[in-house]
Formats: structure tokens, sequence, C-alpha cells
């Protein structure tokens, strides 16, 4: 391709007129200048002007024919289609999410990699436009499958999008899932427990001192502008029909060496699974379930309102199930971290190794009210971990054993 320029022959200007328009001293420099400031030049190539001029310098020739060689071998990326994600094979179990997508037929190649986002939700059906959770996200993923790991399902619900990315650019994000993430989710009750436990989220620590400080800290709370804080309005205070309608609180709470706290959850149905993790150090520990009715002089184990799992390091070791004041000893183990299986209509209650999932111990008995989680702890603490699935391994133990596990008529 050669472009053809032709130039008027002017009289020589004089030094005043070079000054003002100061011209190239070489004719061809000047269209070079203004070839140069009208082309953008792509960062994949650059132009490289071969000018040419006749001996008269009446014309001037441009060579494009090695750029327009270069412009015709470029090939565009388009945008990656968009990923559909196949409802029916994903999975939700062991607190993992299996997700898999697929892209339109003929399109798989050219994508670099994906991007997953997830986030939780109560509400079943397409996302709403305005959410409390913000939407985390997963990059670099290879292939058309992952599995979100490790997850603690909080909340009853989880929305997912995915989208393509090649070289240059990504695509549109999937239209959204929602998955039911179903779980055991629980908080401990601080106004059930007692006044040397300090309650803070999921942990636990014995206080000696906690019975003079925390007294007056909760009747100061509980009295501040209560009437008029849009927080005690009725749309503010809807409980989930399973959790426990009032709190346990002043002479309720647990008192003398009731070192107790319960959360607040009622296991009315189903099967459920939460663990603890506990200081080994501590002199007494207990974790089980118990009914609501639990006195608050009782202690776990010693009624037959509730089953447990006693750890008494004082004066002399021993680990052992407790119920209806009755004991069996444990010999095992005592593991760091415990898992709680519990079985309403079966009436199984199991206890686990949380680490390797070995059975500790089994309760049986028919249920006859709705029961709480509950915790004992004197000079130590303790954490808990719920928002938990029944891990498969434990089921398949608990079909497995269901002939053979111990039962509370064993207890000496």
């Amino acid at each position: 391709m050669n472009c053809r320029i032709n130039f008027l022959l002017v009289p020589k200007p004089s030094r005043a007129q070079r000054n003002f328009w100061r011209l190239p001293t070489k004719p061809w420099q000047h269209v070079r200048q203004m070839a140069s400031s009208s082309v953008t030049m792509a960062p994949a190539f650059r132009l490289s002007l071969k000018a040419k001029v006749t001996d008269n310098m009446s014309h001037l020739m441009v060579d494009f024919t090695q750029e327009r060689r270069v412009l015709q071998n470029l090939r565009f990326l388009p945008v990656p289609s968009t990923p559909e994600i196949v409802n029916s094979e994903c999975l939700v179990a062991d607190n993992c999410v299996s997700l898999v997508w697929r892209m339109p037929e003929g399109e798989e190649n050219g994508i670099q990699h994906y991007i997953l986002e997830h986030r939780k939700t109560n509400f079943p059906g397409p996302p709403r436009p305005k959410e409390d959770q913000p939407w985390m996200v997963v990059e670099g993923i290879q292939g058309t499958e992952y599995t979100l790991a490790g997850q603690r399902f909080d909340m009853k619900y989880m929305n997912f999008r995915v989208k393509a990315c090649n070289k240059a650019v990504s695509g549109d994000f999937s239209e959204p899932v929602t998955l039911e993430t179903p779980a055991f989710w629980f908080r401990l009750d601080s106004l059930s427990s007692h006044q040397n436990l300090r309650v803070e989220d999921g942990s636990v620590e014995w206080d000696a001192l906690g019975g003079k400080t925390q007294e007056g800290k909760i009747k100061e709370k509980e009295g501040r502008g209560r009437g008029a804080s849009p927080c005690n309005s009725p749309a503010r205070c809807a409980q989930s029909p399973k959790r426990t309608p009032t709190a346990r609180g002043g002479r309720d709470r647990f008192t003398a060496e009731s070192y107790t706290v319960l959360g607040d959850i009622l296991i009315d149905g189903g099967e459920c699974y939460w663990e603890v993790r506990y200081d080994k150090d501590s002199k007494a520990f207990a974790v089980g379930v118990t009914y609501r009715n639990l006195g608050k002089f009782d202690q776990l184990g010693k009624t037959s309102a509730s089953w447990c799992l006693h750890l008494n390091n004082w004066l002399q070791v021993a680990f052992t199930a407790k119920h209806g004041n009755k004991a069996r000893t444990l010999d095992i183990v005592v593991p760091d971290r415990i898992g709680v299986y519990c079985n309403y209509e079966e009436g199984v209650l199991s206890f686990y190794n949380a680490i390797n999932k070995q059975m500790l111990h089994t309760f049986r008995t028919k249920f006859t009210q709705p029961l709480l989680p509950a915790f004992m702890v004197w000079c130590g603490n303790f954490s808990v971990y719920t928002g938990l699935q029944v891990p498969s391994c434990v089921r398949s133990l608990q079909k497995r054993n269901s002939s053979t596990s111990s039962s509370t008529a064993s207890l000496t």
C-alpha cells in the first residue's frame, strides 16, 4: 500500500518565517511527525514508516506493506461465554460444598481459569438485590469443578455464581444458584451460665471473681434504656421457633457448684452434631445434653434430666460417662476435642474423638422432652464449634455399631 503526497513549491521563506513555522530541514520528517502524532501505537506491534522521496522532492512515498501484513494477522480473543452451574451435580456434605458447572458445547477452549463467588443467606430461591453478607471470591480455578471445604454453616443457604476468563477478559457471571446448608448451629446462653463463667461468643472461661464482677454489669445492661431502644422492638426480638423463648436469668441462673452453661437452641428432632475443645488442665469439665428443667443447683450427669461425659482432674484423674447420678469409667485416652452426636427420634447420644472419629461412649434412651446442649467447667476453659453437619463417617459408625453400643442400663 503506497501513499502519494504532492508538495507545492513555494518561494524560500525569510528567517523570521522559518523561526515562526520551525519547519524541519527535510520535508519527510514533518510528515513522519504528523503521522506519529495521529497514529495510536498498539502494544502488539509498531508502525515502521519507510519514506521514499523523489529526486526533485515533488512526491513522497510511504510504504505500509509491513504494517498491513501485521494488522491482517491479528486475532482478537472473543469474550468468554457464560457457564452454567449444574445444580443436580452439586453436593453439600461434611461441611463441604462441591460445585460443577459447564460451558456451552465447543467453547471450553481458550478458557484460562474461572472465578467463583459465594455468600451465605437465610433466604431460599434467587439471591435478593440487597444482602447483609458480601460475596466471597475464589480466583484461579482450573477446570469446571470446585469444592469449598471446611465451611461453617451458621446460615441456612448459600448462593453461588461463576464466570469464565481468558487471557484478555472475563465473561458474565452465570445465573446464581442457591443450595441448602443444613447444620446445627447455636450460641451459648450467657444469661443461664454460672456467674463464675465468663462467656464470650463460643468460648467459656472459669473466673473465680466472676460472680462479684459480672452481677453489676448484667443488671446495668438489662436496665439501660430498654424501653426506648429500637433493638427491643417486636420485629428485632423475633426468635427462631427452636430457640429457647426466655433465657435463664436472675434466680434461675446456675449457682453453687453447678458451673454450667447451656446452648440456646432446643433439640426436638433430627440429627445434630457439634464439637468442643477444652483445656486439659481444667480441674473438671463435662459436655452433654439436658432437659430444659435442669435445676440451678443440679450438676450434669447427677440427675435423670442430663447425660454427659465428665473429666475430673482434681485429686485423681477420672474420665466417666454419667447419667442419673451413676457413672461408668471409660478406659480410653482422653481426646483434646470431643464430638457430640444426637439423634432425637432414635434416642441416641454418642460422643466421639473429633480428630479420628473413635467412638467414646453411647447413651441409648427415649427422650421425653426437648434437649439443650450443656457444658460445665471448673478452673479451666473450653471452646464450642457449631454450624457443623453430621460427618459421613459418624453416620456410618452409628449404623454399624447400633447393636453393640453401651447403654445407660450398664452405668454403675
